[in-house]
């Protein structure tokens, strides 16, 4: 599995890379995409929603299950990833690359409390 070092993790299996000062890409983790199977659909948030910390703000759907993504962040969603949800398989071959889902303006400044390091997250998912 890969785990990108310089990312950080949530404990629900989510990546966040800072973009800018106050802006972050959210994805799934390659464990996640790993856990749902072939991806069939994803549901993205539109661009301009408001969302605060733990809202369900995008659902992944699998030969397996349903998977739900969680905001990490108090924010607005400025751009939605339209190329996932025209071809969800990129979700499984390029979970860090072409296969993120958002990108949201944080209301405050970026604060990595509650998240894991790429060594942490590994602990989480060994």
């Amino acid at each position: 599995m890969q785990t990108p070092e310089e990312l950080r993790y949530t404990d629900e299996h989510e990546w966040i890379k800072k973009m800018g000062d106050n802006r972050v890409r959210i994805g799934i983790t390659d464990y996640a995409q790993d856990q749902l199977g072939d991806v069939v659909y994803v549901e993205l948030p539109e661009q301009g929603k408001g969302v605060s910390k733990d809202d369900l703000v995008a659902e992944i759907e699998s030969t397996k299950s349903v998977g739900e993504v969680y905001a990490p962040f108090d924010g607005t969603v400025v751009e939605a990833n339209t190329a996932v949800a025209e071809a969800p398989e990129l979700v499984n071959s390029s979970p860090y690359d072409e296969g993120w889902l958002m990108e949201i303006e944080l209301t405050g400044d970026f604060s990595e409390d509650g998240l894991l390091d790429a060594a942490a997250y590994k602990d989480l998912t060994e």
